[in-house]
């Protein structure tokens, strides 16, 4: 026997002095009610009421247990509901993270903007240039904004903004550095590269249907992409960056796009394009979530993170 509805049901039965009409609340017949109270009984091994053909009365041992009950079934009641909420009204606290470059830049000056729209929502942002491991349901991460969406069957990416990456440096070095027509010329080239660990950095080109890879000797690493937009700028060398975070750069001159005709990347262009909400996957996205990935699917909100707007 569920204890629960047991209680629930020896509940409803006080209030209404009823069988038939806790059954009827609870969509069930007068006679299981009656088993199931008489049950629930047993397992106490004392006596809820006094039946009679024609009434039902609590015993004085169910008027004690029914005053200590009822504000634990209204608690229960409340804890349902505020749980409920969480899936139709964003609210609690959101712990999103995200790689440095894109969380400074783009998610900061936008969750003022987000947090106007769902007022019940907290946020914590997260930076760091690993990703998060959201495959572990004790991991504090709600969603990562990443580059590229995820391999794992246990996460969920959606896609927020459609990017590519672009090869790009300044006129200033453009001018003084020698002739690059195809990717093998990158070898006779300055190369800011970003880099985690220590493998060597690899660029790898796509046109029609051929993939091409070219081992670049850097200049200079980090694992910084702001460090390299601000190195290209001066006229350091060649960066490889995602479009959003140079776009304005290009409007406005002070970076330039080479090998244009090809797509590039530093990673495989299967997970690699692209930045992504990434997610537990799960029946039940919390409502908090949800809003998170609709406010930034927004067309408004796609229009200026394509635009550049605030980089």
């Amino acid at each position: 026997m569920n204890r629960l509805q047991g209680m629930q049901l020896f509940a409803a039965a006080a209030r209404l002095g009823s069988f038939s009409e806790a059954g009827r609340q609870s969509g069930l017949s007068p006679a299981s009610v009656s088993r199931i109270i008489g049950d629930f009984e047993a397992t106490l091994r004392v006596q809820l009421f006094n039946r009679t053909s024609r009434s039902l009365a609590l015993t004085e041992a169910g008027e004690t247990y029914l005053r200590r009950i009822e504000p634990i079934l209204d608690g229960i009641r409340m804890a349902d509901a505020e749980a409920g909420a969480f899936q139709t009204r964003p609210s609690g606290r959101l712990r999103v993270h995200s790689r440095l470059m894109f969380g400074n830049r783009v998610l900061a000056p936008l969750i003022p903007a987000f947090q106007a729209a769902n007022p019940e929502v907290t946020v914590d942002l997260l930076l760091a240039e690993r990703h998060a491991d959201l495959s572990h349901y004790d991991t504090a991460i709600d969603v990562e904004v990443r580059i590229g969406s995820s391999p794992d069957p246990m996460l969920e990416s959606e896609l927020i903004l459609a990017t590519e990456r672009v090869l790009v440096a300044s006129p200033g070095y453009l001018d003084r550095a020698p002739p690059l027509a195809r990717p093998t010329d990158l070898t006779g080239h300055q190369c800011l590269v970003y880099r985690i660990g220590t493998e060597e950095p690899v660029w790898r080109f796509a046109r029609d249907g051929i993939l091409e890879e070219v081992s670049i000797r850097a200049l200079t690493a980090t694992n910084s992409g702001e460090v390299l937009r601000m190195l290209a700028l001066a006229g350091h060398g060649i960066a490889l960056l995602d479009d959003y975070t140079v776009q304005s750069d290009l409007d406005t001159g002070r970076l330039r796009r080479i090998l244009a005709d090809r797509a590039v990347t530093n990673s495989t262009f299967q997970y690699g394009r692209g930045i992504h909400a990434v997610f537990r996957r799960t029946d039940y996205v919390p409502a908090k979530i949800r809003a998170f990935i609709d406010f930034f699917t927004a067309d408004r909100v796609r229009t200026q993170l394509r635009a550049g707007s605030g980089f």
